[in-house]
């Protein structure tokens, strides 16, 4: 394999300036593709990442702004983007709460962000990716796309709806050089999980180590975070050749969460 498996090829990933999303942006910049970073904020910050990205792989990085919660954005990123050959559907947000008590504008939030914003950037992405003959769609599901917690009644639906979502996109694609598969993490590193151990510590009275092991990866049986470059590693791979077979199927790196 050339040590840029994936140069000249460009990479939308959405809701990419930080975790996962970013993980798999600096994953398949370093492969040695173009990429597209993208949130709803738009300040130099964001730019600036974009800049520091291409600088450090040799590649193109662009930093565009579109909110993941309206559709016309979503249609409207590609188009900007001048199209991709990769399509990471990355977005989502989180909110918890039993059903009765759950917030409609949460629901209807978390369905945009995390499931309908799927729809919208693959619909605006298939004709482009059809005429080119090659493509990759990939799904940031979940554990929670294949099994379910309480009070995480939007988070669950959306991520089910995008384990479906993806399962039809790949039969529609078949054929065309067009693969789609998901990748279901269960709980990875990022700095919205750090931001919540020390709260989690203060309200069970528990050190780092012990709430890390007994309240936040209670379900991971492996007893350790994933990691962004782990998830981003994982989409990589599944943009190589040795990937064309792989569609309509979901990669769980849940440390054994869905083994259960």
């Amino acid at each position: 394999m050339s040590q840029s498996p994936l140069k000249s090829r460009t990479a939308i990933v959405t809701g990419s300036n930080s975790g996962i999303g970013l993980g798999i942006a600096r994953s398949l910049a370093a492969a040695g593709a173009d990429v597209v970073l993208n949130s709803f904020t738009d300040d130099a910050g964001d730019h600036a990442l974009a800049a520091s990205l291409g600088t450090e792989f040799g590649v193109n990085v662009r930093y565009i702004k579109a909110d993941m919660s309206r559709p016309e954005e979503c249609r409207a990123l590609v188009e900007q983007a001048g199209g991709c050959d990769i399509l990471v559907n990355n977005a989502g947000i989180q909110y918890v709460a039993k059903i009765e008590e759950f917030p409609q504008d949460r629901w209807d939030a978390i369905i945009a962000i995390n499931m309908s914003s799927a729809f919208h950037c693959t619909a605006a992405a298939l004709p482009g990716l059809y005429a080119r003959g090659w493509g990759r769609v990939i799904n940031v599901a979940s554990a929670h796309g294949l099994t379910a917690s309480p009070y995480k009644s939007a988070y669950v639906t959306a991520k089910h709806g995008v384990v479906g979502l993806t399962k039809v996109t790949a039969l529609e694609a078949a054929g065309q050089g067009v693969t789609c598969n998901a990748i279901c993490p269960g709980y990875v590193l990022t700095p919205i999980i750090e931001k919540q151990i020390p709260e989690q510590m203060k309200t069970h009275n528990m050190d780092r180590e012990t709430v890390i092991k007994q309240v936040m990866l209670e379900r991971q049986p492996s007893g350790e975070f994933a990691t962004t470059e782990q998830i981003g590693g994982v989409a990589t791979f599944l943009c190589s050749s040795a990937a064309d077979q792989i569609t309509g199927t979901t990669i769980s790196v849940d440390g054994g969460w869905t083994a259960l």
